[in-house]
């Protein structure tokens, strides 16, 4: 028997199996989509789950379960249609986990939404869904008690967890390249205060932890035929933290004029028209909840992502290239400067941001 196909019966799928085939591009979890004989049974997406990033699947496929059920439920009670289409539905494996074991990985599957896509472009159109689908996504899930979700990726988005890992890197010096980034360094040490307000508020119990996606991009949403959102997908990394995470991520990525890796710096800064029409929509997608401090701080969300990365890079580059897959020797060095300076370009427009956000209220 195919082993896939061995695999995708151990699971509660309605009907007969016709096809299991690869199933777009991930860079984490290997995917297929599993096609049924009938058009009166849906058809499914199986899952290679990535058990070296997610290292506890029991964990993270409850937090996927209580997101989706909230969802739901959240749905019904707008007195939504087409529900089936809007949130995605686990389905249980035959011993009734949410998942499979048979030995080596963990598998999952999910139903696959039918007639539905991804959109690949950044535009201020797309931004400006983008973020309304993220800010509902965020007010949908608000009411989740404390302790619901768990961490699939412990310290995440944990600037002192990330600056403490950096700091040892220094230290250690392992790959002995010090000395041509000690300038690099030198600026990350100066913002390092500042960068760690968020968990510092957090513990003088101004800042709240919400439920957060921890990866804001255009293609984790599904559209409909008419091109209105269905719903947000990529669940993985949805677990508390703060809303400056899913803001700033959006704009460090999405809002970047030039590339990650970029080696011309003249390429690089952010796009105002994204950060705009983003902050525009999630604004309008998250005000039933936000308080006035995360309001305000969103811009400094923008700033903390970019220095996040801009700390990861280096860290990585420092320990001699062993998290980050590279094409090129310096190629981690080449992603530090050219996130640094997409930093210098957030600072430099932070007054512009601060002011727009004002406006929205």
């Amino acid at each position: 028997m195919n082993p896939l196909l061995e695999i995708a019966l151990k699971f509660n799928i309605e009907g007969n199996i016709e096809s299991i085939n690869p199933l777009g591009s991930g860079l984490i979890n290997d995917t297929y989509l599993v096609k049924t004989e009938s058009e009166e049974t849906p058809d499914y997406v199986l899952q290679r789950v990535n058990h070296a990033i997610f290292k506890d699947v029991e964990l993270l496929q409850n937090n996927i379960k209580v997101v989706t059920e909230q969802i739901t439920r959240k749905l019904t009670e707008a007195g939504e249609t087409d529900i089936e289409r809007k949130s995605l539905q686990i389905v249980p494996a035959k011993d009734g986990k949410l998942y499979y074991y048979d030995g080596a990985n963990y598998w999952r599957v999910t139903v696959m939404i039918p007639r539905s896509r991804t959109l690949e472009t950044i535009n201020p159109e797309s931004s400006y869904l983008t973020g309304k689908a993220f800010g509902k996504f965020q007010s949908m899930l608000v009411d989740i008690p404390q302790g619901a979700l768990g961490e699939t990726i412990p310290n995440f988005h944990n600037m002192e967890s990330r600056l403490k890992d950096f700091r040892i890197a220094v230290k250690e010096n392992k790959a002995e390249r010090l000395d041509s980034v000690q300038w690099l360094v030198d600026e990350i040490e100066k913002r390092a205060d500042e960068m760690c307000k968020a968990e510092s508020l957090y513990r003088e119990g101004k800042l709240p932890k919400r439920i957060t996606h921890c990866d804001t991009k255009v293609n984790n949403m599904l559209f409909d035929e008419n091109g209105d959102v269905l719903c947000v997908i990529d669940l993985d990394t949805v677990m508390p933290g703060f809303v400056t995470s899913d803001f700033g991520d959006f704009i460090r990525t999405a809002g970047n004029t030039g590339a990650e890796d970029d080696q011309n710096l003249e390429n690089v800064s952010v796009d105002m028209d994204i950060f705009r029409s983003f902050a525009k929509g999630y604004i309008e997608g998250a005000r039933s909840f936000l308080l006035p401090i995360e309001i305000e701080m969103l811009p400094y969300g923008a700033k903390l992502l970019t220095y996040m990365q801009t700390v990861r890079f280096l860290t990585d580059y420092l320990n001699g290239d062993t998290y980050y897959k590279i094409k090129y020797p310096e190629h981690n060095h080449v992603r530090t400067v050219a996130q640094f300076k997409l930093l210098n370009s957030i600072e430099e427009n932070e007054a512009e941001m601060i002011k727009f956000i004002k406006e929205q209220l």
